[in-house]
């Protein structure tokens, strides 16, 4: 993800999350669980609405070198 990129101004801004609820959240930060959990809610709708969660995390690869037989062994 590109650094610098402000995402709770860009969907403050946005007409998608425009209640009073999300607007209090994104600008007073989270103040309790439920917040919390619902900021990262948002998080994760702007990341797909901007496409940046299709190319996720790629497989770690050097773990499956082995299998559990030679474990065994």
């Amino acid at each position: 993800m590109r650094k610098g990129i402000d995402w709770d101004k860009e969907l403050s801004e946005s007409a998608r999350f425009n209640d009073q609820f999300s607007e209090n959240v994104l600008e007073n930060s989270a103040k309790d669980f439920m917040q919390g959990i619902f900021l990262g809610y948002m998080y994760s709708r702007w990341r797909k609405i901007r496409g940046l969660d299709k190319h996720g995390p790629e497989e770690n690869k050097g773990q499956l070198r082995s299998s559990i037989k030679e474990f065994e062994n």
